[in-house]
């Protein structure tokens, strides 16, 4: 017979297993942004920031995997505070970054792994939450980034699709989130 766990318990089994797929994600935005970042450089001091702070989110990144595989994840608040850092750090990308801003560019990607992670491995309840933070953390790139869009409506159209495949990667995150959480418990 299978032994009932708590929520608690449950929660913790989650975070637990579930932040391997948080740092694989970060691993692939990483490599994302600095092949992107060494690519689309003009100037040596864009090259050293982006330098920088790719090493940065390296070294956080790879101090959390090494947690992980010694057994000894980090917890719950510090895995939220590291998703919210990276959502940060890719919205500052899309505002900041030389080049192409905003709707115009199309690192907006990032936002896709880092969003479904999240979503398979915290509660909906806290899903939600990033999920709305994420469109609004896009949103305000995107003006930003320049108002021009707004008087095209296919640039509309185009923000409102954006929109819904990110809210989208939440959802169907969830619902595979619910299914283990449902097949673990055997119903």
């Amino acid at each position: 017979m299978q032994a009932t766990m708590t929520r608690h318990q449950e929660a913790t089994e989650d975070i637990f297993f579930g932040q391997i797929v948080l740092i694989w994600a970060r691993w692939f935005v990483i490599m994302g942004a600095g092949i992107y970042a060494l690519w689309s450089a003009n100037t040596v001091g864009q090259l050293t920031i982006a330098i920088l702070l790719i090493a940065l989110m390296m070294g956080i990144n790879f101090f959390v995997h090494g947690r992980y595989l010694m057994e000894q994840p980090i917890n719950q608040y510090l895995l939220l505070a590291l998703s919210f850092a990276d959502l940060a750090v890719i919205t500052l990308i899309l505002m900041a970054w030389p080049g192409q801003k905003g709707l115009a560019s199309f690192l907006f990607v990032l936002y896709y792994p880092m969003l479904t992670a999240f979503a398979l491995v915290f509660r909906p309840e806290f899903t939600a939450v990033y999920t709305i933070i994420t469109l609004t953390a896009y949103i305000i790139a995107c003006l930003i980034g320049g108002l021009h869009f707004i008087a095209d409506p296919s640039q509309v159209e185009l923000l409102f699709m954006r929109l819904i495949t990110l809210a989208s990667m939440g959802g169907l995150g969830t619902y595979y989130w619910r299914i283990q959480r449902e097949r673990r418990r055997g119903k």
